[in-house]
Order: structure tokens, then sequence, then C-alpha cells
């Protein structure tokens, strides 16, 4: 669900002095690999179309889906549902919910900023340098 309240304001814009209730969740900005394949067919018995499938394979490939649940991925999967009752030529009825749900999902940068999850770069191991020895040492040897 959704962080309540508005959206955070850039650093020394905030009206805000009271401490922040809410914090960000920092997500390293790797795709998702392990997200749940596509059915081969709908509930209804047909197919998928192919704008559907593309639009899956980005929602189970964002970085911070590692976060989700069987529940998440289940609300997931009802969007996808809706998204294709839309490209069917659905009412709309359908666009709304649809976008209602892409932002709960965070599909885009201004609803994750709205759920406080931002992406950031992976952490890099340093290298662990070699230890070299002076070569000045071992010369009257």
């Amino acid at each position: 669900m959704p962080v309540r309240g508005n959206k955070p304001k850039p650093a020394g814009e905030a009206l805000n002095r009271n401490p922040l209730v809410h914090t960000w969740t920092e997500v390293e900005n790797v795709s998702n690999d392990d997200g749940p394949r596509l059915t081969f067919k709908r509930a209804n018995g047909q197919d998928w179309t192919e704008p559907t499938r593309r639009k899956w394979q980005v929602w189970r490939r964002m970085p911070h889906t590692r976060l989700w649940n069987e529940a998440d991925w289940e609300f997931a999967f009802d969007a996808l549902e809706i998204c294709e009752r839309f490209l069917e030529g659905g009412a709309t009825a359908y666009a709304s919910e649809l976008r209602q749900r892409e932002a709960i999902m965070g599909t885009t940068l201004d609803s994750r900023l709205g759920l406080k999850i931002r992406y950031v770069e992976p952490k890099q191991d340093k290298p662990k340098l070699a230890v070299v020895s002076n070569a000045d040492d071992f010369r009257d040897l």
C-alpha cells in the first residue's frame, strides 16, 4: 500500500521541521530475474496479447519487486488482467483502475517517489590490494 501524505520535498525546502515518520526504502538498481513468469493462458482461457506480455516482462524485472510477497504478485497479475481488458476495448473505467494499480505497484519514477522507494547503485566490493615487498629489502641477500 502507498505511504500516506504528500510527496517529499527536496532537502532544505521542507516546511515541516518534525522528524520524518516514514523513511526511504533503498533498493539496489539491479533487475529482478526471479519474478514469476507469465502463465500461458488468461483466467478465461484466452492467450495474452503481445503488449501485455511486454508489460509483464517490465513489471516482473523491476528492482523493487524483490521486496514483494505472494499477495503483491497476485495484485500485479490482477492488474495485468485489467490491462488486457482495457486493450480489448473495455470501458475507460479499466484505464482508471489500471493507472491506480500501476501507481500502487511503483511502475514509474513518480509513483516510486510517492512510495518512498529509491534505487541506489549496487555496492561494489573494493578489491583487496596485494601486498608488495620492496625489492631494496632483498638486494643484499
